[in-house]
């Protein structure tokens, strides 16, 4: 597996998503509901932000908001870093790294194709890396 599109395949189209106009703590119970760290914002059809986590700790608790009276515009990320589907699977684990970003959305010209998390890339690293010793022990053992 070498491109975000085959990882999306494999893994799912499925992005939860959340309005803009929606409480913080709307979004957070969703989190919680589904056992993910961030959600995708739209607007209609379009992707406006991504709020996570971190967005809830930095920019709502330490803030001493309250998350049922904030809306997620408010604290989301509206400047998203996002991949698309032919990027290679290093390419965004670079970006993530250099960017101390835990989720990207993929974008499929302006349609929201997938959601990926640097706990997915991991994976698909250490299954390469897997599969790369079994080959070389092969190869060596003969």
């Amino acid at each position: 597996m070498d491109k975000v599109s085959e990882l999306i395949a494999e893994k799912g189209h499925q992005v939860w998503t959340i309005g803009p106009e929606a409480t913080v703590f709307d979004a957070i119970k969703l989190m919680s509901e589904k056992e993910i760290g961030a959600l995708a914002v739209v607007e209609g059809e379009r992707l406006v932000g991504i709020i996570s986590e971190r967005d809830y700790a930095r920019k709502l608790v330490l803030a001493g908001k309250s998350s049922k009276q904030t809306a997620v515009r408010d604290v989301m990320t509206a400047r998203v870093i996002y991949a698309q589907p032919e990027q290679s699977i290093e390419a965004c684990m670079a970006t993530m790294t250099e960017r101390r970003i835990r989720h990207m959305p993929v974008l499929e010209g302006e349609r929201l194709a997938g959601m990926i998390s640097l706990g997915d890339l991991v994976k698909v690293i250490i299954s390469q890396q897997k599969s790369l010793i079994r080959e070389l022990e092969t190869y060596i053992l003969g």
